[in-house]
């Protein structure tokens, strides 16, 4: 069996679990690791792999894992698959899918490559968790509940602020898809909570919640990468009410996104040039092994 050959760009914590997801797959191999600063004092975990400033660097890349910010995410799927690599990444902004989806599908198709995108657990495999639901109860409503636990895109996008040296955002579900959002931030010398307070509350990412922004000495000693959901479809079922779905997880928030990211990774592989979202892709294909084994330990 020909093994698959992946990169990881970035190498932060989703990288870092993503990396550790390879590892453990049958039917991947590690082509390498893509940071800003290359090999310049990389991790020991590091130390049997390459590790590059530029995915050109690499050898016969199938695909790229991008462990990166969601803010760029579309130029690192449009460079890299201008290569002719496929691209997976964990882009969460919910309201920019859409338009993110529309404009790499002409990429893809020009370059003979696929991009799965919004790939995580959500948007990701909640997504497919709530689409199965409205196929079971199609007319009702869809609950989300997001933690309590860290959001690391929400994390990232706090630290990207002026003024901000660390952060953490936590998620605290008020029910019926209802969330709080409780910051805690490392400023920079000379910075105002108040100017940080402002600038994290007009992001889109935080725009729709309730969100309060605290100063702490220290972000390391509060971060929990423990996460969760619970998802709730209340509905009806042909003309029967009352029909009530739930689904609950707590997870690793990195090492869950990691993992989602190797299986799309691998259905990348088997998929037409294009841009898709995991609702458009067979599960089945996320699964190492051949269809047939699978459907009879499965079905």
């Amino acid at each position: 069996m020909k093994k698959i050959r992946a990169a990881v760009v970035g190498y932060g914590n989703i990288g870092r679990y993503a990396l550790q997801a390879l590892q453990s797959a049958p039917d991947f191999d590690v082509a390498g690791v893509v940071r800003r600063q290359g090999g310049t004092d990389r991790p020991a975990e590091l130390s049997c792999y390459d590790v590059v400033s530029d995915i050109r660097e690499l050898t016969s890349v199938d695909v790229a894992i991008l462990a990166t910010p969601t803010r760029s995410c579309e130029d690192y799927a449009r460079q890299i698959t201008a290569l002719g690599i496929n691209t997976v990444d964990s882009f969460d902004i919910h309201t920019q899918i859409r338009g993110y989806r529309e404009r790499m599908m002409e990429q893809n198709r020009q370059t003979g490559t696929v991009s799965v995108i919004a790939a995580g657990w959500d948007p990701g495999s909640d997504s497919i968790v709530r689409a199965l639901m409205q196929c079971l109860a199609p007319k009702g409503l869809t609950y989300t509940n997001f933690g309590p636990g860290m959001s690391m895109g929400h994390s990232v996008c706090v630290r990207s602020k002026a003024g901000v040296k660390n952060a953490l955002s936590v998620t605290i579900p008020l029910g019926e898809g209802i969330h709080r959002r409780m910051v805690y931030v490392e400023l920079e010398d000379g910075a105002r909570l108040d100017d940080v307070a402002a600038a994290v509350k007009a992001d889109p990412y935080f725009a729709s919640d309730e969100t309060h922004v605290f100063q702490v000495e220290s972000v390391d000693e509060v971060r929990d990468m423990g996460h969760g959901v619970n998802l709730v479809r209340k509905g009806v079922s042909g003309q029967t009410q009352n029909q009530r779905l739930e689904f609950n997880m707590s997870i690793n928030n990195p090492a869950l996104t990691g993992q989602v990211l190797v299986g799309v990774a691998r259905a990348s592989m088997r998929l037409q040039p294009g841009c898709y979202t995991m609702i458009e892709i067979p599960v089945i294909d996320m699964l190492p092994g051949e269809r047939a084994d699978l459907v009879e330990h499965l079905v």
